[in-house]
């Protein structure tokens, strides 16, 4: 059941209809879980078992792992006369290695259930090049969002492991974390003292938040249906034939899909911000206006928030301070002198994490060297800032606002660039696309009609364009005043009437439908 589907708009609709006029606010968790439930088995019924095992093993580990620390909390201060300074480091040591213990097990079966449906065929395919018999693939199943709702399982077990956070001790209630289903396609990832908030306890019916979450869903609709929906036929013309649509339609390409994948990766973000404002839920931010950074640095603060955040808090952080890192560190200083030293923790705690980011995109590796190239540029960009800043103190370009356009188009470009890995999925392949962009022999052919020949009208880019100069408007808006333009117009009821209708009429006349067209499946649920 698609977001862009007709049938899941009758059921959302009917969802929100029955959730606040049949149900008491206190049990209105139980009706987000059976509809939760339930949009999972429509998309297949299989999906339930992987959403159920991975449920279960988080659930009952979290509660092993809480109680047995209450146990040993418990332990200490009724033994507390009979412990020494060693005794109780001991007991701690060992108590601290079945906390341990627990946690791996809960991550083992978890991040096992996401390796093995997700990479099983990326490492036969990998493998069979180095042999002379070729292993054959395996059919295997891989859920809608495994990523998406492994990732808040693991982030539960460490908190619980951490002692952050108590564990949830209605199965029911943690089921609900994991599956709720408005995240399910694509994000973003919650962790469960933001969502546990108000999921099971939403606010009451609220007029303002409930225009809010309406008039962003129908933005986010919009963008998907009228400018991602209707761009991604060019970019799939443009990109099956790279021998033809080389050089100049590179640049194409890359306009293109940093365009629709904006698009449709906000608007599905959008759309599940939406829904849960709707039903009185808040959901974190997932985007921060990432094409107004002016470094690549920033632009990963603002881009896909929740995933950033999450490998910085569970793979950066613990990597950089562990025991081995530690001594790593120390030796480094000892050996290579304290300018290097400093760097080799760091950099090794970067490059796992980019390596991670790239995986965890897709089991192909195009989005390997992607997530390493991010890595190779942040690098250097961090030890070029000694240079940027003797630049700077040089000529003053720092503050001066038309320096910052040029950050802001410099780090669009860049980032533009190295999504290009995702567009031609082929690493040598991309490489040379991207080189063919600078020595371009067919301009002409780019404004001379070709554009017209790759599934598109002159009518439908000029729908898209208009759409896209909309959008820039209202994110510069944004940039601007610091405040969502649709928080304004709920203030001014008429306004967000008037708007509400326009883009329910633009997205219906506009939106990318009939022969040609497809609704297609949002990017990041293959993830």
């Amino acid at each position: 059941m698609l977001f862009t589907s007709l049938k899941f708009v009758v059921f959302i609709t009917a969802l929100i209809a029955v959730y606040y006029l049949f149900v008491p606010r206190h049990e209105r968790w139980g009706l987000l879980l059976i509809a939760s439930l339930a949009f999972y088995f429509f998309a297949d019924p299989r999906y339930l078992i992987f959403i159920g095992v991975t449920s279960v093993t988080a659930y009952v580990f979290a509660i092993l792992a809480e109680d047995y620390g209450i146990k040993r909390k418990a332990y200490l201060k009724e033994n507390k006369d009979s412990f020494d300074a060693e005794s109780k480091k001991k007991y701690k040591a060992t108590t601290a290695r079945v906390n341990r213990l627990l946690l791996i097990l809960s991550l083992l079966i978890n991040l096992g259930i996401l390796a093995v449906t997700k990479y099983t065929n990326f490492v036969i395919e990998t493998l069979n090049n180095f042999r002379n018999e070729p292993l054959s693939f395996v059919n295997v199943i891989v859920p809608m969002g495994i990523s998406f709702y492994t990732f808040q399982t693991v982030s539960y077990s460490i908190d619980i492991s951490r002692g952050t956070i108590k564990a949830q001790r209605s199965f029911l209630k943690f089921l609900l974390f994991v599956s709720f289903f408005p995240q399910l396609v694509q994000g973003p990832i919650s962790r469960y003292d933001d969502l546990s908030k108000t999921l099971y306890n939403p606010k009451h019916f609220d007029l303002n938040s409930f225009c809010e979450g309406f008039i962003r869903t129908l933005w986010g609709y919009f963008k998907k249906l009228v400018i991602a929906d209707r761009l991604v036929i060019a970019l799939k013309a443009l990109t099956a034939d790279p021998d033809e649509y080389k050089g100049a339609f590179v640049f194409v390409v890359m306009m293109l899909y940093a365009a629709q994948l904006y698009c449709d990766f906000t608007g599905g973000i959008d759309i599940t911000i939406g829904i849960a404002k709707m039903l009185g839920v808040t959901v974190k931010e997932n985007f921060d206006l990432p094409y107004f950074s002016k470094n690549i640095k920033e632009y990963w603060n603002r881009w896909h928030i929740t995933m950033g955040t999450w490998f910085t808090d569970y793979i950066f952080y613990p990597l950089s301070v562990s025991p081995t890192m530690l001594k790593l560190s120390k030796w480094s200083r000892q050996h290579l002198g304290n300018a290097v030293g400093k760097r080799v923790t760091v950099y090794i705690s970067c490059f796992a994490v980019w390596l991670a980011t790239g995986i965890w995109h897709g089991a192909a590796w195009h989005f390997v060297v992607w997530g390493l190239m991010n890595f190779v540029v942040i690098m250097a960009s961090q030890e070029l800032e000694p240079l940027y800043a003797k630049f700077h103190a040089k000529y003053g370009l720092k503050d001066k606002k038309g320096y910052e356009v040029f950050e802001i188009v410099r780090t669009f470009f860049l980032m533009s660039s190295l999504k290009l890995f995702d567009c031609y999925r082929n690493v040598g392949l991309t490489f040379k696309m991207f080189g063919s962009m600078f020595i371009p022999t067919n301009i002409g052919k780019v404004f001379g009609g070709e554009l017209l020949n790759l599934g598109l009208t002159g009518g439908d880019y000029l729908v898209a364009g208009i759409a896209i100069v909309i959008v820039f408007l209202v994110s510069l808006y944004k940039n601007l005043k610091g405040q969502d333009l649709r928080e304004e117009l709920v203030e001014r009821f008429p306004c967000f009437v008037l708007c509400s209708s326009a883009l329910i009429i633009a997205t219906l006349v506009f939106g990318a439908y009939g022969k040609g067209f497809d609704a297609s499946q949002f990017i990041y649920n293959q993830f």
